[in-house]
């Protein structure tokens, strides 16, 4: 891979990366988190409903039930509510963990129930939000080379539960598959890492730019995995997480042991508010 199309690669993905938070349903439409209480939690435009929606929809859409263990929608007569394309006044609703989940729209108003450790709640993307035009493109250092790093993938034996810290303040258990170890600059590092389900190696890392330059809590990169079985881990591609775009995510951060010790001055920054 030459220097030319190595950055011409990073920068065209890039550029992907801020288009994605902008479209339709992305991270900067969403406008909503609601944490649902036992027994019924109304849905609707009026203020005083436990499901905010904005005023152009109307004040009493329906109600949401949730009995502890799962939730129903019930639209108010003479509504219909459009779930995962159909038209209803009521229907069971999968959690966004589910493998369909089921999603709510009203207008350009989207929801759908999110499972959190034992908590329920709803998440709503509002289309009309002002920060998909608005937010400042998305900001990162120059790119380096010495930052593209081989690794050595090392499955567990079996996988080990880890805790992650998350956005609620709380510490949610995932399990672990194995580690990447590499060296930079001297020093043997290894980081946990998640497999996704399409197989990919995602990690969570914290560096000391996060005091100062990058999003506090730490970053997020998948491993580049290329023919032949070599591994590298790129922090050019490290990026933040949602939370870095919007109040309503509800982000996992780097566990302990995913602490690096030197500055890794690569990938996404995060310019603080003045």
């Amino acid at each position: 891979m030459t220097a030319k199309t190595y950055q011409q690669t990073l920068n065209e993905w890039r550029k992907e990366r801020d288009e994605t938070i902008r479209k339709e349903n992305g991270w900067l439409s969403l406008s909503g988190l609601f944490w649902l209480k036992l027994g019924k939690n109304q849905l609707g435009s009026d203020p005083k409903s436990e499901i905010q929606l904005p005023d152009r929809v109307a004040p009493n859409v329906g109600y949401l039930e949730y009995n502890g263990k799962s939730v129903s929608l019930r639209a108010n007569p003479g509504q219909k509510i459009n779930v995962n394309g159909q038209q209803t006044d009521f229907a069971v609703l999968q959690p966004d963990i589910s493998e369909n989940p089921s999603f709510i729209t009203l207008q350009d108003i989207r929801l759908v129930v999110i499972q959190r450790g034992n908590k329920l709640g709803v998440r709503m993307w509002d289309n009309q939000r002002e920060e998909r035009r608005s937010f400042p493109a998305r900001s990162w250092y120059e790119i380096d080379e010495k930052f593209r790093i081989p690794a050595t993938y090392t499955a567990y034996d079996r996988p080990k539960m880890a805790f992650f810290p998350d956005l609620t303040g709380e510490k949610s258990e995932f399990p672990v598959e194995g580690y990447l170890s590499f060296e930079f600059e001297g020093t043997a590092c290894k980081l946990d890492i998640n497999k996704e389900d399409d197989g990919t190696l995602f990690v969570r890392f914290w560096d000391p730019t996060s005091k100062d330059e990058t999003y506090p809590t730490g970053r997020y990169l998948i491993a580049d995995e290329e023919s032949g079985g070599k591994i590298f881990l790129d922090f050019n591609k490290a990026y933040c997480p949602p939370c870095a775009f919007t109040d309503f995510a509800t982000c996992v951060f780097a566990p302990e042991q995913n602490h690096l010790s030197f500055r890794v001055t690569a990938g996404e920054t995060y310019p603080r508010k003045q």
